[in-house]
């Protein structure tokens, strides 16, 4: 049989029913959709609305951080002031503890001064009375026309050091009478060097000018007035001037205390008279922690030169 070759439709019915198909799902989407809803103008007003709320939280973020400058600005201030205050608190208390540690040496200044005349009063050792002292009675002949000061210039003594300086003062003013007077240490180094060998005139202007040096004088001590007062009974101690050596201290490190006192008395007797040639005195500045050594020498000294030692307190 032969085969027939049928012409090719593209119209054919089945082409037709797909193409149906098609359009009619395609009416239908148009059918159900919301055609009066306008998605781009209702997305651009959200996104306005978002844009307006970014814009007014930013500002409200920005006033924020002014208010926390402004606030950390004061805090800084207020810590400052605080520093400040808490500064004058501090300094305010330290004046008080010295204004308090001076009123306590004045008082025991004034303590030693009522001390030193209360056995004025008592003493019967004057220049005219009587030669030979009373062991029984205290007090400090206040006789002489020129006084000589040995200081210690140890660390101890530096840290009184303006009590130390009122204490020479005070010494001076309750002589009636003084000519001269000279400042060594206990190594016997003179405070004025231009003034050794010689007599500083007690004037009012003279006074403040050496006590002005004395107050930064800066000398090294070895905390033993053996070699001062050596020094100074050789130099300055002569029959027919009336002499009186004043020592000031806290310790003596020296280890002897016969020999220095047998040795002190030799050099201080006038051979002609046998009489000391200088009054010694001492002045001691104890405190609960020092060593009574100074004391142990100072009283022996003292006694065997016609002098008077007397303790006061630091």
């Amino acid at each position: 049989m032969k085969r027939r070759n049928r012409p090719f439709e593209i119209f054919s019915l089945s082409f037709l029913d797909l193409i149906s198909c098609g359009f009619g799902a395609v009416v239908l989407l148009v059918l159900i959709s919301k055609t009066s809803v306008d998605v781009g103008t209702s997305s651009l007003d959200a996104a306005k609305d978002l844009l307006r709320q970014m814009i007014t939280t930013e500002q409200a973020v920005e006033e924020l951080d002014t208010q926390l400058a402004v606030s950390q600005s004061a805090l800084e201030t207020l810590k400052a002031r605080l520093g400040q205050e808490k500064s004058q608190s501090v300094a305010l208390e330290k004046e008080l503890d010295v204004k308090k540690s001076e009123s306590k040496m004045t008082t025991d200044d004034l303590e030693g001064l009522a001390r030193v005349a209360a056995a004025q009063k008592k003493s019967s050792i004057t220049q005219s009375s009587s030669e030979i002292r009373d062991e029984e009675v205290g007090g400090i002949p206040t006789d002489s026309d020129y006084i000589l000061f040995i200081v210690d210039t140890s660390g101890s003594m530096k840290a009184i050091w303006n009590r130390v300086s009122r204490e020479m003062q005070n010494v001076l003013e309750i002589h009636p009478q003084v000519k001269g007077f000279q400042i060594i240490n206990d190594n016997g180094i003179h405070l004025i060097s231009a003034y050794a060998g010689k007599w500083i005139a007690d004037t009012p202007g003279r006074r403040r000018a050496i006590f002005k040096a004395f107050s930064g004088w800066s000398s090294t001590s070895n905390s033993s007035p053996v070699e001062g007062l050596r020094l100074a009974l050789k130099r300055y101690a002569r029959p027919g001037i009336s002499l009186s050596i004043y020592i000031f201290g806290d310790d003596y490190t020296g280890s002897s205390y016969n020999q220095v006192i047998n040795e002190l008395e030799r050099e201080n007797t006038n051979r002609n008279t046998g009489k000391p040639l200088a009054k010694i005195h001492a002045i001691g500045f104890i405190s609960p922690g020092a060593t009574n050594r100074f004391g142990i020498l100072m009283r022996e000294v003292t006694k065997r030169n016609g002098g008077t030692f007397i303790a006061l307190p630091r």
